[in-house]
């Protein structure tokens, strides 16, 4: 059941009460709720969907105001040309001569769950001290916390109490990250923790898409059909593409809050605006410099190869890094080789699946067009697949238990510090295998390299490790 809708606060009758959680809270086009709309369209108000600021369009939905992101068709119901908003379109067209629709009817009061965390597990030193300050910021409705927590630090274990003392004060909690993948991962996660609460995923091509739960975790993108529906919003990786460089996303988040809110934003690899703001105690922060097993990050190390543009083009590897890899200290880990792009991933994969000597049986790629790279994810993280070659898809938000990681070409644009910092974090997260072994091939080290392996050893420092 995902609505409580036999909640004392609500006297209606159950239809009535399902619409109300439904639909709060939410921004939908009239064909998103057309099959309710008889019934309860005076719960809704309407605004329109495209407006003029300052003399120039905008989407009201996402906020885009550039030009270059409107176009013009012809409409069938008006007979005329209207505006459309080409930058949401995915989220489905808003036409000029429409309306959105904001729900105005009865706020609905959640369910207040006495106990709803199944997890029993025990965090670090670390991790509590992290986790306390989350709870901390949730029950005094702080505005806003930052998590600054190293990659295989358990970022999502920490946020476990924290949801659970939003879930006993009866608010609605949305978990978002700007990735697909990652909602994917977290999902079960989460299902796990908390089995007597309903959770919804919500992200493209998702089974679920009412979004009507207390618990959501979502895709940044999702949030667009959101109107200050929560009451804490969680940002996991707040610094990834595409959130970061993406003006849409951060208007999506800012509306789908709550006037009254708590903001966490959880990161391994805060961009500079971030960090500007924890310096200048703008931004409340919690800091966990040390992994939960105890152990340091693994430090990249840099390996120049003359023919790597020559390997690159026959789609190969270069003889260095093949005799690397049949020396890794470790021959029983499986490996991650990241490169640049996908037509990159796909044809090296074949090539090696063609005529390569290295000792491993299968060899894979996968990437944001692949449509089966959720089966190849789940085959790699069972030990099914032995190499698996792929983009920036994987650089964060998934664990492997026990893989060494390559980087080929690492000085390509693509590849900026955080992406290097993130990819390097794959290697060693397993409590069985807490090292790993990191290799970014490249013909001509970059400013990004040189900022990636620094900022590692730097949290190793601040982690207590000397070296």
């Amino acid at each position: 059941m995902l609505y409580p809708v036999h909640s004392p606060q609500h006297n209606l009758p159950k239809p009535q009460a399902e619409f109300v959680f439904r639909y709060a809270g939410k921004l939908l086009l009239e064909q998103e709720f057309a099959p309710d709309l008889a019934s309860y369209k005076h719960c809704f108000s309407k605004i329109p969907t495209i407006s003029r600021k300052f003399g120039y369009l905008q989407c009201v939905r996402c906020g885009n105001q550039k030009p270059s992101l409107f176009g013009k068709i012809p409409c069938e119901k008006c007979h005329t040309t209207h505006f459309y908003c080409r930058n949401c379109i995915q989220m489905g067209r808003v036409m000029q001569c429409e309306s959105l629709y904001v729900w105005s009817g009865e706020v609905p009061v959640w369910q207040s769950h006495e106990s709803p965390l199944s997890w029993d597990g025990t965090l670090t030193d670390a991790q509590l001290h992290a986790s306390n300050r989350i709870v901390q910021a949730i029950q005094q409705q702080e505005k806003e916390l930052a998590v600054w927590a190293v990659c295989g630090s358990g970022k999502t274990e920490m946020l476990f109490r924290g949801i659970e003392a939003a879930l006993k004060l009866g608010k609605r909690v949305c978990i978002a990250t700007p990735r697909a993948d990652v909602v994917r991962e977290l999902q079960p996660r989460f299902k796990e923790a908390f089995q007597t609460v309903p959770v919804q995923a919500l992200y493209g091509g998702s089974d679920e898409k009412e979004g009507s739960a207390q618990l959501i975790i979502a895709t940044t993108h999702q949030l667009l059909r959101f109107h200050k529906t929560f009451d804490v919003v969680i940002i996991d990786e707040v610094d990834a593409f595409p959130f970061h460089n993406d003006a849409t996303l951060p208007y999506a988040v800012n509306r789908a809050k709550k006037d009254r809110h708590t903001m966490i934003y959880v990161t391994a690899t805060p961009r500079q605006d971030l960090r500007l703001k924890m310096t200048l105690r703008k931004l409340p922060y919690v800091f966990v410099p040390v992994r939960y097993h105890g152990h340091p990050l693994p430090v990249p190390r840099l390996h120049m190869s003359i023919s790597l543009k020559k390997a690159i083009k026959e789609r190969q590897l270069p003889n260095s890094v093949l005799t690397w890899i049949k020396k890794r200290k470790n021959p029983n880990r499986q490996l991650l080789i990241f490169v640049p792009t996908i037509a990159l991933a796909e044809e090296l994969a074949e090539k090696l699946r063609e005529g390569s000597t290295l000792p491993f049986q299968s060899i894979v790629s996968a990437h944001s067009e692949d449509e089966q790279r959720v089966e190849k994810i789940i085959q790699f993280r069972n030990r099914e697949i032995q190499l698996l070659i792929t983009t920036t898809i994987l650089e964060r938000g998934v664990t492997f238990p026990s893989v060494d990681v390559i980087v080929l070409d690492a000085g390509h644009m693509v590849f900026d510090d955080a992406a290097l910092v993130q990819i390097a974090g794959r290697a060693g997260r397993s409590m069985d295998d807490p090292t790993g072994e990191v290799l970014f091939v490249h013909n001509g080290k970059t400013n990004a390299m040189v900022k990636s392996i620094r900022s590692i050893q730097s949290m190793n420092k601040r982690g207590g490790f000397s070296k």
